[in-house]
């Protein structure tokens, strides 16, 4: 099944194996610095505690249903634009379309924060702390960051994939050095008082008895798997395009899981939740010379760094190749769609997406620091958005499939259908949320609602402002395409996809 999935985008099919997938999918989650930002605060989360453990346990879960979601629908339609792609057949050009700017918009919001802990940890890792402090200094640094790994995105995937490798070996490395050292000391009593022996209860999701609280922990923990599915937007350049980003995908959480499981078993039971929690800003330098000592600390520094770094790439390529497919498909300046000739990568839509992050994190720096981090606290809504709307599409292209047998049932129906109401309900309790001003990192209130929830749903609603002008300025021809059901012969294994997204019809109901 290792034919070219697509003709006429021009990517340079092949040129990804089973590995630079699955690699690109773990590394796009930024484990190391999305630990280090966000495990403080699950374990801060009043009614939580020692049970952080089983908060990532629970995120999982609706990760691995949208993984499922996202294995069957690249088995019907291997599209670089995924939910762009699925969405627009499944339920319609105007939900699909709003799918892919979601993607986007969620791209470009996080390239901020990715941008600013780059370059703050350049510094740090060299010990220049006035250079950290300064503003101006991690600013140009992460800008500089972001023009990097642009420019190795546009040489091209082989690069962008061996660059990964690196990157995320080095992190995974230094995560699994520090659950080992960490858990010794405690095991011989060298981990200092506050610490904590180890216990299976810590997985128990069941023990948290407090259900708001439960639902806070998810919503940080969500945060923290998302990216995976950079293994599927690849898919048009692997070797395997209808089996193996798919199967990539669903395998990347499942590593996540045992990485976040680990290293947060590890980090409380070395220094227990209250330091932690004085430390949730960032919890693995904080814990870092206590568990390797000096200077054997900045290898945590390092991992943190090669995370945001890698992120920060591996960010760019599925935002730049759903722009692709959207110009592909007519539903954005065919501009962008370009492929360079000799590196066969969107490199118009990188360029302009690598522009567009370090526009917006330059804004924002200039602006506010508040800003910025309430830019990312609105992130979850578009990651609960398109993620929602994956498992859906999924349910409804298949709707026909869903009884020819047991299996078809529960993996192309329940669980897709499950991962979706999750995440809507997430989409929905997020809003409601962080529509109050005193849930946003500033306390501001813009039109008497939080930043965060402004700066979400108010670019959603450009996203509709911006499609209806594409619409009515005489690009009429992508609206028109009808609502599609999966081929048998594909979702049967009997034939493998290969039909292009602007030109192949499947009458609907």
């Amino acid at each position: 099944m290792g034919t070219a999935p697509q003709e006429g985008k021009g990517l340079k099919t092949g040129a990804l194996g089973f590995i630079s997938s699955l690699v690109i999918g773990v590394a796009s989650t930024a484990p190391g610095y999305s630990l280090a930002a966000t495990l403080g605060f699950i374990v801060a989360v009043g009614g939580i505690g020692l049970q952080a453990p089983a908060i990532m346990i629970v995120s999982f879960i609706p990760m691995l249903l949208i993984a499922a979601a996202y294995y069957s629908m690249n088995r019907a339609d291997p599209d670089c634009g995924t939910t762009f792609s699925w969405a627009t057949r499944a339920l319609g050009p105007y939900l699909g379309w709003i799918g892919g700017w979601a993607i986007i918009v969620a791209d470009i919001l996080v390239m901020a924060n990715l941008a600013q802990i780059a370059g703050l940890y350049s510094f740090l890792l060299v010990g220049w702390q006035s250079a950290a402090d300064s503003t101006v200094a991690v600013t140009i640094v992460g800008v500089v960051w972001i023009a990097i790994m642009t420019w190795i995105c546009v040489v091209g995937i082989e690069l962008s994939a061996r660059t990964q490798v690196g990157l995320l070996g080095a992190e995974v490395l230094t995560l699994a050095a520090f659950v080992v050292v960490a858990l010794v000391k405690v095991a011989s009593g060298d981990a200092g008082a506050a610490s904590i022996d180890p216990s299976f209860s810590w997985l128990n999701p069941f023990a948290i008895h407090d259900f708001n609280a439960l639902i806070s922990g998810v919503l940080l923990g969500i945060f923290i798997y998302w990216g995976w599915d950079s293994t599927v937007t690849v898919n048009e350049e692997s070797s395997d395009p209808t089996e193996g980003p798919g199967k990539a995908a669903i395998l990347a959480t499942v590593i996540l899981l045992a990485i976040y499981v680990l290293v947060s078993v590890a980090a409380q039971a070395f220094a227990g939740p209250k330091e932690l929690v004085d430390n949730a800003d960032d919890v693995l330098s904080a814990l870092g010379t206590e568990v390797f000592g000096s200077p054997l600390d900045k290898i945590l520094i390092i991992a943190v760094l090669t995370s945001a770094a890698a992120s920060t790439q591996t960010t760019i390529l599925p935002t730049a190749r759903t722009s692709l497919s959207m110009a592909y498909a007519k539903a954005m300046p065919r501009r962008l769609a370009t492929i360079h000739p000799r590196y066969l990568t969107p490199n118009v839509s990188t360029i302009l997406m690598g522009t567009l992050s370090i526009a917006w994190y330059v804004i924002l720096t200039i602006v506010s620091q508040n800003i910025l981090a309430d830019s990312l606290l609105a992130l979850g809504l578009m990651i609960a958005f398109y993620y929602a709307m994956t498992g859906f599409a999924c349910v409804v292209y298949y709707r026909r499939e869903l009884r020819r047998s047991v299996k078809s049932f529960l993996f192309i129906g329940v669980a897709p259908t499950l991962g979706g109401i999750i995440l809507a309900a997430v989409f929905v309790k997020s809003a409601w949320d962080l529509a109050r001003p005193a849930n946003s990192d500033s306390g501001d209130s813009w039109i008497g609602l939080g930043p965060p929830f402004v700066i979400g749903i108010g670019f959603l609603l450009l996203g509709v402002v911006l499609m209806l002008v594409w619409r009515f300025t005489g690009h009429i021809e992508f609206f028109r395409r009808r609502l599609e059901v999966v081929d048998p012969e594909i979702a049967s294994g009997r034939r493998v996809a290969g039909e292009p997204i602007a030109g192949a019809e499947v009458g609907g109901d």
